[in-house]
């Protein structure tokens, strides 16, 4: 799979169009709800497409920030190393040799991807992922893969850019606890554009562990319910 940001916001903007398409549907309320990557991309649609009337994201993840920078910004000096690669591997389609990244490290069994885990601090972004989308919740017809050409159109985008023009009502949730919550902290910094707007930290909790312990789950829930009713 091609992993381009223009492709994900595009789909956003092509979900509003279809619910437009719907005579029950009331133009003046369509909201959105982004989560993890599409947290991002979520909120890069809304900068531009003001048919969307609020938006709110839930463990927002800057996937252009973190493909560039490293997490938590600690790889700038391997930027052109990156994009050296990425570039390599374009070619490499030409003559029809398709390289891939993946999420999940290379495992041949789940016993594998335990131990990969057992090697990694509690609650962090890698080591919940490996057990949400490895063991846990995996569906069968996810790869979790991207094509490494595509750090070509990742390492090029950053949600940040543009949060200046979301002036829709803004509601960003993270975990207390996330290792990833500088992304939503650092966004909704330059959210500069709408007074509406809310940081909402759900206490104790980890990135991943927001899309599935129940009393994480209700507090997410529980305060987008409030936000929507009271913005759209």
């Amino acid at each position: 799979m091609r992993d381009y940001p223009s492709n994900r916001i595009e789909d956003v903007s092509g979900m509003v169009d279809y619910l437009l398409s719907m005579p029950k549907v009331d133009p003046a309320r369509i909201g959105s709800l982004g989560i993890c990557g599409g947290g991002g991309y979520t909120l890069a649609a809304a900068q531009t497409d003001k048919r969307i009337k609020s938006v709110a994201t839930l463990s927002m993840f800057n996937s252009g920030r973190v493909r560039r920078n490293g997490f938590h910004d600690a790889d700038k000096d391997g930027i052109q190393k990156r994009l050296a690669r990425a570039a390599e591997a374009r070619n490499k389609e030409l003559q029809g040799e398709v390289e891939y990244e993946g999420f999940l490290p290379p495992h041949e069994n789940d016993d594998d991807l335990r131990k990969i885990m057992e090697t990694m601090p509690e609650n962090t972004l890698y080591r919940d992922g490996i057990e949400y989308y490895g063991l846990t919740h995996r569906h069968p017809n996810a790869t979790g893969s991207y094509t490494t050409a595509s750090f070509m159109k990742l390492m090029a985008f950053d949600v940040e850019d543009r949060m200046d023009l979301i002036d829709q009502p803004l509601l960003m949730i993270a975990g207390e606890k996330a290792d990833t919550l500088y992304m939503s902290r650092d966004a909704f910094a330059k959210a500069t554009g709408t007074e509406n707007k809310e940081l909402f930290l759900i206490p104790g909790a980890s990135h991943i562990r927001t899309y599935w312990v129940p009393e994480y789950v209700d507090a997410a829930v529980g305060k987008l319910g409030e936000f929507f009713a009271a913005n759209l």
